[in-house]
């Protein structure tokens, strides 16, 4: 019991993608470097802390919550020292997610966590965290880190439509058809602005948000089906940007 309340675990699983896909995508493109491994533990340490952080906001607890978020502050803090001795401009990377960080906040004190703003605020973010990983790679940020971070915006942005249309709002017209109708956008717009081979990388999520839409899937199965999905889109990012 110890144990549990010494290290407070996210259980938002979805969020493993977010976390991981735009920054290894930005540090791929950007080059890959030994400075990645330190701020990748930073990042997620740092994810790891601001969960309990959001808990203890929710409930007016502090207890697990605050000796949590120390613990895993500790450890980004550490790992971030590193980084930021060798990129110090990555400092205002974090001042740009403040925002984002502040409007999950305002969110969990509200008690309302599930709300789509809330979502795109902490897709936000982690995008934020991809244009991070390709300027310690690269020194610089490019055009191409920009639309590296907009592509797996649009991507997150999608998978949440189409995951409230399964679960929480199964039943709800209004969010079929905002689902249907932003992957349809989405293509139609990648196409308007003269990226075909970009379709192909988003092209399992369209056809799934319309195919599996009413279909009654069992929690664990659709989540399988979420991760391969983004393991595709990963894979095809990568390609596209080889």
């Amino acid at each position: 019991m110890e144990n549990k309340s010494k290290w407070v675990m996210p259980k938002q699983h979805g969020a493993w993608a977010m976390l991981i896909i735009p920054f290894w995508l930005g540090a791929y493109a950007g080059g890959l470097s030994w400075i990645h491994a330190p701020l990748f533990l930073a990042w997620f340490a740092l994810y790891l802390a601001t969960y309990p952080l959001l808990m203890a906001v929710k409930t007016k607890r502090n207890d697990p919550y605050v000796p949590a978020a120390i613990r895993y502050g500790a450890i980004a803090a550490a790992a971030l020292a590193v980084s930021l001795w060798q990129q110090p401009a990555l400092f205002y990377f974090g001042l740009a997610m403040t925002p984002f960080f502040l409007v999950n906040t305002y969110y969990s004190k509200k008690k309302n966590e599930r709300a789509f703003w809330n979502d795109a605020a902490a897709i936000a973010a982690f995008c934020v965290g991809g244009l991070a990983a390709f300027y310690a790679g690269r020194g610089e940020l490019t055009l191409e880190a920009f639309e590296l971070a907009l592509f797996s915006f649009l991507f997150f942005i999608g998978s949440t439509f189409y995951v409230k249309t399964m679960i929480r709002e199964k039943k709800n017209e209004r969010y079929k058809w905002l689902s249907w109708g932003y992957h349809a956008l989405l293509i139609v717009g990648l196409i308007a602005i003269g990226e075909p081979f970009a379709v192909l990388a988003y092209a399992p999520s369209v056809i799934r948000a319309v195919y599996l839409y009413g279909k009654s899937l069992p929690i664990m199965k659709l989540g399988m089906l979420e991760i391969a999905n983004a393991a595709y889109f990963f894979i095809a990012m990568i390609v596209l940007y080889s």
